[in-house]
């Protein structure tokens, strides 16, 4: 898959999805899986991931920026759906982001390990796609979910973002692009490094 800046923008040549206000671009695997450093709230795909918090009523980090570039819409949409259990995820509009669908997903809280957040973390991904699959969408980014605020570990957040996704194209090729989306270089860093190991 090729990538080609046009008038300021990152345009995959294969799925002419609009990267915008993107720092790093990197094509790490064969199924459509890449890794962008930049601002998710910009990206034009047919859904972000918002890492939210079991209330869906916005928060700080991605959740705040979400709700913010989207709107007061959003917030309005959020609350008639009653909020989120850890794992699961939950499906509105994207409003005013470019992102015409937003999935809210609620990751586990780091509290040493033990307490079933791998899991947890596990299905924040799964659910996550299994929902864009359902709505037929073809190109959804992800944030590091739970690697802020939530105190997951980047090294084995990261992992399980990987393992995650990779096991769910393997079993159900119906995405044309599936973005992790790095606000920070050492996220970016993070999993640049472990997408290689996969890919080899």
């Amino acid at each position: 898959m090729l990538v080609a800046k046009v008038g300021g923008r990152f345009h995959s040549l294969r799925t002419d999805i609009h990267l915008t206000g993107l720092r790093r671009v990197e094509n790490l695997n064969e199924r459509g899986i890449r890794v962008v450093r930049g601002d998710i709230t910009t990206l034009d795909v047919d859904a972000v991931v918002n890492a939210a918090n079991t209330t869906l009523l916005g928060g700080g980090g991605v959740d705040g920026a979400i709700h913010y570039a989207a709107g007061p819409e959003l917030l309005e949409e959020c609350r008639r759906l009653g909020g989120c259990p850890t794992g699961e995820a939950r499906v509105t509009r994207g409003h005013a982001l470019k992102a015409r669908w937003v999935i809210h997903t609620v990751g586990p809280i780091w509290k040493g390990g033990n307490r079933g957040e791998a899991k947890l973390l596990a299905a924040c991904y799964e659910s996550s796609l299994k929902l864009a699959a359902e709505h037929q969408l073809k190109s959804i980014a992800f944030p590091a979910i739970s690697t802020g605020a939530y105190a997951y570990p980047l090294k084995e957040a990261t992992e399980i973002a990987i393992a995650s996704v990779t096991n769910f194209t393997r079993q159900a090729d119906v995405f044309d692009e599936i973005l992790f989306c790095c606000y920070t270089g050492e996220d970016f860093a993070m999993y640049k490094k472990l997408l290689r190991a996969v890919k080899a």
